[in-house]
């Protein structure tokens, strides 16, 4: 399973939507070295500014690496990470995990470092054998 997922979260979406912030709250207890990642990168973006902040550190444990990939695996819990924080997340490898502003990478308002970061050139460059199997 990606989440623990409550009694009333569960009884609250067989009967209809579930808020983003009670979907967030169950991805921050959930995947916790997932949303603490997301939120340290954002809290720099926002405070540091630039074109985006970027992880480079592979996880610890093969539990961390497990939340991650799953956070940046879901379309949902991804797509709710960037609404929470005001980002969009761009990920290339078991840990290199990106945030840029939140406009830069929607429709029509790709930003040249969204771009970048995201290319299979980018991609490529950022292999290396002890990523292997990671």
């Amino acid at each position: 399973m990606s989440l623990d997922v409550s009694a009333d979260l569960l009884a609250t979406a067989e009967t209809g939507e579930v808020s983003d912030e009670d979907f967030a709250e169950c991805v921050r207890v959930s995947l916790p070295y997932a949303w603490q990642m997301v939120s340290g990168l954002s809290t720099r973006l926002h405070v540091e500014g630039g074109a985006f902040v970027d992880n480079t550190t592979a996880p610890e444990t093969e539990v961390e690496r497990g939340q991650l990939l799953r956070a940046m695996a879901s379309d949902a819990i991804r797509g709710c990470l960037e609404r929470y924080f005001g980002v969009k997340l761009a990920f290339q490898n078991c840990h290199r995990v990106a945030v840029f502003p939140a406009s830069d990478g929607q429709a029509g308002m790709e930003s040249g470092s969204y771009l970048r970061f995201t290319s299979t050139r980018a991609q490529l460059l950022n292999q290396s054998p002890e990523l292997r199997n990671c």
